[in-house]
């Protein structure tokens, strides 16, 4: 158990030396122009999506209910 707690307290700070600069990408203005048009067709596809979940939601909860109300009057 002590050889573990040693190992972790050697390794411990060479980690955090490993990343003492920051991380420079050098993306250009095309690269965030083709990342904020992927983003607006999955925001696109979403939309639709939602709708679509809401209306099938909206359908089996009238469908539930009007199955609750038949067997009410039934009985």
């Amino acid at each position: 158990m002590k050889a573990l707690a040693a190992l972790i307290a050697t390794l411990a700070p060479a980690t955090a030396f490993a990343a003492s600069t920051l991380r420079e990408d050098n993306s250009g203005i095309i690269v965030w122009l083709f990342l904020g048009f992927c983003a607006l067709i999955v925001v696109v596809q979403v939309i639709p999506a939602v709708i679509l979940m809401l209306g099938l939601a909206k359908g089996v909860s009238a469908k539930v209910s009007g199955h609750a109300a038949a067997t009410e009057k039934s009985h």
